[in-house]
């Protein structure tokens, strides 16, 4: 299977679950409780100013028209007004992504540059005590949950230390300094579990590896230990990786909805929290689907690399059509 015909038919298959996916989170915001109509117009509001409302939001249309409408109208990138705020949606989203993604490409470094590592000295040296060292670092990683861990940390170097501040964000462009006190704390509590993940994958990637037939045929040959990892088993182990990168990171987007909330980061899992809170209907859906179109398009680039590096990729998914 050509290249351009395994990425068209990737394509079209996101196009297809994201048409899915946005009919489900219509559904879903429809389901929850409270009424948009009546938190727009107030406690106060008589019974025809809400029927007023009602009417100008179209929410008393059948719930199949106010989907379609919704949708063309997101495709055009206009999710509507926010209940609450009573500004645009796509514009509180734009004001959040930014923050998110900061966060969680911060978190990705600070983990990629734990996770591999150490995953390579583990697997290079099983059984040793740094391969003790890193597996117990590892199940403490995993076991721990994020949300006790950034409370713990808040205490720690916030409330008892002082060193960091507890929460809140700064840009860049103005503090560069006062921006990485802001982002330590939950950069490192989302990087903590991240990290133990690549670690882990990482070892088991790299020891599968090193007992392939060519590598051991080129220790056998002579070539150097660091010729042999280089050229042989981290080569091989990249195109895995890439998988479990693409989808950790989608997995660090949507845990990053509970942190920002505890740090008052203002992100888009800050955001979500008060769309929640104050029945923002039209917010929180863009919200579901902006993180739904994201963990997509990782995906997307993830199995376009996977194909790119090993075209062994395309042949096999392209016999299971």
């Amino acid at each position: 299977m050509s290249m351009t015909r395994y990425v068209a038919g990737r394509l079209a298959q996101i196009v297809l679950l994201a048409f899915l996916a946005s009919l489900l989170i219509f559904m879903f915001s429809r389901a929850l409780p409270g009424d948009p109509a009546t938190l727009y117009a107030g406690p106060d509001a008589s019974p025809e100013t809400v029927a007023a409302v009602r009417a100008s939001f179209g929410l008393d249309e059948p719930i199949f028209v106010q989907y379609w409408r919704w949708l063309t109208e997101a495709l055009q990138g206009n999710f509507g007004q926010s209940y609450n705020s009573r500004l645009p949606v796509s514009e509180l989203v734009a004001g959040a992504l930014p923050a998110t993604l900061q966060l969680a490409a911060a978190s990705l470094v600070l983990a990629l540059m734990i996770g591999l590592p150490t995953g390579v000295i583990s697997a290079l040296k099983p059984g040793s005590k740094a391969d003790y060292a890193i597996t117990t670092y590892n199940g403490l990683a995993l076991s721990i949950p994020g949300f006790w861990l950034a409370i713990l940390l808040i205490i720690l170097f916030a409330l008892v230390l002082g060193l960091l501040p507890a929460g809140g964000r700064v840009s860049i462009f103005d503090d560069p300094a006062g921006a990485l006190r802001t982002i330590a704390l939950p950069a490192v509590v989302l990087a903590f579990r991240l990290s133990a993940v690549l670690s882990r994958f990482t070892r088991t990637v790299v020891l599968e590896a090193l007992n392939d037939d060519h590598v051991l045929t080129a220790t056998a040959k002579g070539l150097s230990r660091r010729a042999v990892l280089t050229k042989h088993v981290l080569r091989n182990a990249v195109v895995p990786l890439i998988t479990i990168i693409a989808v950790e990171v989608a997995e660090l987007l949507n845990g990053a909805v509970i942190l920002e909330a505890l740090f008052g980061w203002p992100g888009m899992g800050w955001l979500s929290v008060q769309a929640v809170q104050t029945r923002d209907y039209l917010l929180l859906q863009a919200i579901l689907l902006v993180f739904v179109l994201v963990t997509l398009v990782l995906n997307l680039l993830a199995d376009v690399a996977q194909a790119r590096l090993d075209p062994r990729v395309r042949t096999r998914r392209g016999a299971l059509r």
